[in-house]
């Protein structure tokens, strides 16, 4: 049996990647209870595992997707930025827990004949799949999908899938990403019907022009079909651009989508389409001809029982918070997420950072000496993982920047991922933080600088990075790149801390284009203390070394997705909204943060309170205001209590209900004191 484990490539036997949609071909999951048995070594059960006659009727059940190590078998191992296994690349230890998989399946009745196809969305950390005894091939890329085509192996009853998943691989040495170690089929199996005149590709390249207000849209696809969008008056063939003279712009504040078809002569396809247009000029970063800053979180997928098997519910709950907390961007960190999570963000609106499954951090250890992106024979797993994210993602309009990786210090590899990404699709900006040269990204980009030095870092005074000459073509260059910070505020223990300061420089120069708050929830997981009591178990708990302690519990949400107070300090510190009283003008000065949209979607109440009760309230009336203006209002005529402190609310609150919050959800507040006691 082959054993391609310690292959560095990144798999074999695999169909190109394409990119994710939702269509009217037939799907059957494969999701479910499959039989299991958890071997010590990379053997795992032996070359048996495919073989229909193996008897496996003793075998433990586990339900897909899941983590085996959240099931009962073996355990869960957090570290922050070690190996858990000793630097050897592409080697592993013998000591390599392997789970062997096997699911019995029939086909439904009136499955068509024809093509077909075997989708993984997740397997971590390699996956070697076989179909009733033929080897299919194998992948790595663990956050990545990876396709199989089983036409004329798949048959009406009795198929037999196997899988053997290894929890250490080549793969493991690109996936060191300050997570739980976390082993299994944890996204979803699907059998996809690939019916005759089909399309297996298509790619939407839908600009708005500011200029003029229009929409370009072209759709291409590997089979011809049409496009229709009934809304706009669309209905082109594929290959064929049209403009129509008015749309509505796509942005995470006004997620306007169009709602179409592509239909072939096999099968329909949703087509959701946003137009918009991202761009990098005058050293600023621009989405539809105005600057944004983007108000962010790192968001790694986690749950406390499931770990990052997450369901759909729980996605939408990370969108409606970080909606409901004024956050509109998120960055994928460090990882692509599920497919299902980015169609949501086109939906509710945030601006994604879609980040390669990249991470090379451990190699420190070893004075980065064998760090893959440096070494040739890791260039095609490398490239692998960024084609697949960015085939997968192309069509997502939330999806403006992609990310080369995290913490992988520098080497030729990046210049292959960004040559191909920039030729693939010129459409988005790259960004890429730990190369000093920066010269694959369109970002100057840091983790954690202090106050002091986010200021000149604005003012465009900052020193030159280590092993980067002052003044050399790189460095020149840099200087007029606009500045991503894209890790601060460490929200570990009571923080994050310096909110209000970050958001306040943030605000006041134009090279800066967006920050994500480091991390977006705690990385608890179920268990229960030595008293039996339920508790949130952190690495430190479980008895492995190396582990990374309590730093896993560093998010602006509890495991339980409970909000903690620097959420609630977050929401302040980055509200879309500026209310300022000035008690001696008589005035309230109402400023729209937003980048692209006006403040038509909010109304504005006052209240007074004496002594902590409530006394009068009532409407503000605050004219339009565009994106990024000030107005000034005069202060309702409010009576100041002689027998008391007299408190005024002024607060700007949703008009209508969103799709993320109800009718009445407050955007942003000031309070002011307008009297004293007297006694």
């Amino acid at each position: 049996m082959v054993d391609f484990h310690e292959d560095p490539g990144p798999g074999s036997g695999r169909r190109a990647a394409r990119a994710d949609f939702v269509s009217d071909a037939p799907r059957l999951s494969l999701n479910g209870l499959w039989r299991f048995r958890l071997s010590g070594t990379a053997a795992g059960t032996g070359p048996a595992l495919p073989d229909p006659a193996l008897d496996d009727d003793g075998w433990d059940t586990i339900r897909v997707p899941s983590h085996w190590v959240l099931e009962g078998h073996d355990r869960p191992l957090y570290t922050n930025t070690a190996y858990p296994f000793p630097i050897d690349p592409p080697h592993l230890p013998d000591d390599n827990p392997t789970g062997d998989y096997r699911l019995r399946f029939d086909l439904p009745s009136g499955w068509p004949r024809g093509r077909a196809v075997l989708r993984f969305q997740g397997v971590d950390s390699c996956g070697t799949v076989w179909l009733n005894g033929e080897l299919l091939g194998h992948s790595k890329g663990s956050r990545l999908p990876f396709e199989f085509d089983v036409t004329g192996l798949v048959r009406a009853g009795g198929n037999l899938l196997a899988v053997r998943v290894q929890r250490w691989s080549s793969g493991s040495y690109l996936e060191d990403q300050d997570m739980w170690w976390l082993p299994g089929i944890f996204r979803d199996v699907e059998l996809l019907a690939r019916p005759e005149g089909g399309i297996d590709d298509l790619t939407v390249r839908a600009s708005y022009d500011a200029a003029t207000g229009s929409g370009a849209l072209l759709v291409t696809a590997d089979a011809p079909g049409l496009v229709e969008i009934p809304e706009l008056g669309i209905a082109v063939p594929t290959g064929e651009e049209v403009t129509v003279a008015h749309v509505e712009p796509w942005s995470a504040e006004h997620p306007r989508l169009y709602r179409g078809t592509l239909r072939a002569a096999g099968e329909t396809i949703d087509l959701p389409v946003g137009f918009r247009t991202v761009e990098i000029a005058g050293g600023r970063l621009l989405v539809n001809g105005r600057p944004v800053l983007l108000r962010g979180v790192n968001r790694h997928e986690h749950d406390p029982v499931r770990g990052r098997s997450l369901d759909r519910a729980t996605m939408i709950r990370d969108i409606e918070l970080m909606k409901r907390h004024n956050v509109n961007a998120v960055r994928t960190a460090h990882y692509p997420p599920h497919p299902e999570f980015l169609r949501m963000c086109d939906e509710y609106g945030l601006w994604v950072v879609d980040e390669c499954d990249i991470e090379t951090h451990g190699f420190i250890y070893a004075g980065w000496e064998g760090n893959p992106p440096a070494e040739p024979m890791w260039r095609d797993a490398l490239l692998d993982r960024a084609r697949r994210m960015v085939e997968r993602d192309k069509n997502h309009p939330s999806v403006v920047i992609w990310s080369l990786g995290n913490e992988s210090g520098s080497g030729a590899a990046f210049g292959d991922i960004e040559r191909w990404i920039r030729e693939r699709d010129p459409t988005r900006p790259l960004h890429y933080e730990r190369d000093p040269s920066y010269r694959h990204s369109d970002f100057y980009s840091l983790m954690y600088p202090s106050l002091d030095d986010l200021e000149r870092i604005g003012q465009r005074k900052e020193e030159t990075p280590e092993g980067v000459t002052s003044e050399s073509p790189d460095d020149v260059r840099r200087r007029g790149l606009p500045f991503l910070l894209c890790e601060y505020a460490h929200a570990m223990g009571n923080g994050p801390g310096s909110l209000a300061g970050y958001q306040a420089i943030l605000e006041s120069y134009e090279r800066f284009c967006g920050a994500f708050v480091w991390e977006w929830i705690d990385h608890g997981l179920t268990g229960t203390d030595e008293r039996g009591r339920p508790c949130h178990r952190h690495g430190g708990d479980i008895d492995y070394q190396p582990n990374g302690g309590r730093y896993c519990l560093d998010g602006l949400l509890f495991p339980d997705r409970t909000p903690s107070p620097g959420l609630g300090e977050l929401r302040a510190a980055i509200a879309p909204v500026g209310i300022a009283v000035d008690t001696v003008a008589g005035e309230v000065a109402v400023t729209n943060k937003h980048d692209q949209i006006d403040l038509a979607h909010l109304a504005f109440r006052w209240s007074t309170e004496v002594d902590g009760e409530p006394w009068h309230s009532g409407t503000l009336s605050v004219p339009h205001c565009p994106a990024r203006a000030t107005v000034r209002v005069p202060l309702p005529a409010v009576a100041v209590a002689t027998g008391g402190e007299t408190w005024l609310t002024v607060e700007a609150s949703l008009a209508a209900p969103a799709r993320w919050a109800p009718a009445g959800h407050v955007i942003a507040w000031t309070q002011a004191r307008l009297g004293t006691a007297t006694h």
